[in-house]
């Protein structure tokens, strides 16, 4: 028997939950689908949101050939073949998974193919596409965010399931808690169909009383080890970065190891690190993104197995550091304030001037150059008069940013309430 989440894997987009922003009324991917005129196109996520799960519901409704490879399995000659019967049949669509597993060579076989629209292709990737896609095959390409799915949309799932599925409807189900399947699975709606599966399948009781505690024991004794291709994966970066954000090296330097060990793609670890570097260390320890930067450079040259003993020197001074969200928080409250607030006008005296015209139009007039005045600052508006006076960064408690914020109270006075 197929698993569950196979077995309910939707053929419309209709069926589909989540992803509303991208297959919702109205939306461009829908448009496009339903038109049959969809652009060649990078699928983005984590696991178990759709992406596989959009690309054959193309494959349903447009009527041209599809051809489905893994980047796993698949290399240069059968992506060529491929190309060679979409060449014959004048168009076909490609949906190539786990695209970012295919070296230069592999995505440098596509591009001509693609850019004379004998394929369409759809790649699917849990990996950032700027960093794991050529950046030929990605000009070529829309690039698709497909979102985790919240708990409401994974309940919706479990609903569906035990009303569409002909064994789960001859069981007696009762979903007392759900917390412990929607913290497992995660956002990811396979994950979370095949444990409820199993689940089912191992509880021998009549009714079945679905509740955190079972689900838990359960879990915990039919979880596989760490594979670097499975699901358990996303668990273990995800301990691992909070093992960091929390300051405790050693549990970081376990997961590390867990990783290691498992086989786990070298840079995949070193990107994370640069990124958490800024994300939960920021200017508490502005050291800890050189640091991390340095360690994605060292690794990328070196590779295994002594990139191993630079990984533990940058991820025991992580999770060592000072920590501070204060820059990542600064720029998610700047980008809602951008899209609450639209477009807003620039303030003439710190708009660029470099015409004649422009300059008798007043742009720029009434600008003060901070370094001829004492300190190297005078107290001038930046801001928008819409906006102005809004604090979007506010510095963390910690030595460093407890220096910047002095700093800062000493220049602007009460202006932004430092």
């Amino acid at each position: 028997m197929q698993p569950l989440a196979e077995r309910l894997r939707p053929v419309t987009l209709d069926e589909l939950v989540g992803q509303e922003h991208l297959t919702g009324k109205d939306s461009i991917l829908r448009k496009a689908i339903e038109q049959g005129k969809i652009p060649s196109m990078i699928l983005w996520g984590p696991p178990g949101v759709g992406k596989t799960t959009i690309a054959n519901i193309i494959a349903h409704t447009l009527q041209v050939p599809f051809y489905t490879l893994s980047a796993i399995s698949a290399g240069v000659k059968e992506v060529r073949e491929v190309i060679e019967l979409a060449r014959r049949q004048r168009h076909a669509v490609l949906f190539i998974d786990e695209i970012h597993r295919f070296n230069k060579s592999q995505q440098d076989a596509l591009l001509g193919a693609v850019e004379k629209g004998i394929i369409t292709l759809i790649g699917a990737t849990t990996e950032n596409p700027s960093f794991e896609v050529n950046a030929a095959v990605l000009s070529r390409s829309q690039v698709y965010v497909l979102r985790p799915l919240g708990n409401d949309q994974l309940m919706q799932l479990l609903r569906q399931a035990m009303e569409r599925d002909e064994w789960l409807k001859s069981k007696n189900i009762e979903l007392k808690e759900t917390e412990a399947l929607f913290n497992i699975s995660g956002g990811d709606a396979r994950k979370l169909l095949n444990l409820f599966e199993l689940v089912v399948s191992t509880l021998q009781e009549d009714p079945i009383v679905i509740t955190d505690q079972k689900v838990m024991d359960i879990a915990q004794q039919r979880v596989a080890i760490y594979d670097k291709t499975g699901e358990q994966h996303y668990d273990i970066i995800s301990a691992f970065i909070k093992s960091i954000r929390g300051s405790d090296p050693n549990a970081a330097v376990y997961y590390l190891a867990r990783m290691i060990e498992g086989g786990e793609d070298v840079k995949f670890i070193a990107r994370r690190l640069v990124i958490l570097a800024s994300e939960d260390i920021g200017n508490a320890n502005p050291n800890a993104l050189l640091l991390a930067t340095s360690c994605f450079q060292a690794v990328n040259l070196i590779g295994y197995p002594e990139s191993r003993i630079i990984l533990s020197q940058c991820v025991t001074y992580l999770a060592s550091s000072a920590k501070s969200n204060a820059s990542y928080m600064a720029i998610n409250a700047a980008q809602s304030l951008v899209a609450k607030t639209g477009d807003l006008p620039v303030p003439m005296h710190i708009r660029n001037a470099p015409t004649k015209m422009m300059k008798e139009m007043g742009y720029s007039k009434g600008y003060a150059y901070a370094h001829d005045y004492n300190s190297n600052f005078v107290e001038q508006e930046f801001l928008p008069d819409a906006i102005k006076g809004t604090k979007l960064y506010d510095p963390g408690k910690n030595a460093r940013e407890d220096e910047l914020r002095r700093h800062l109270k000493q220049l602007w006075k009460d202006k932004y309430n430092y």
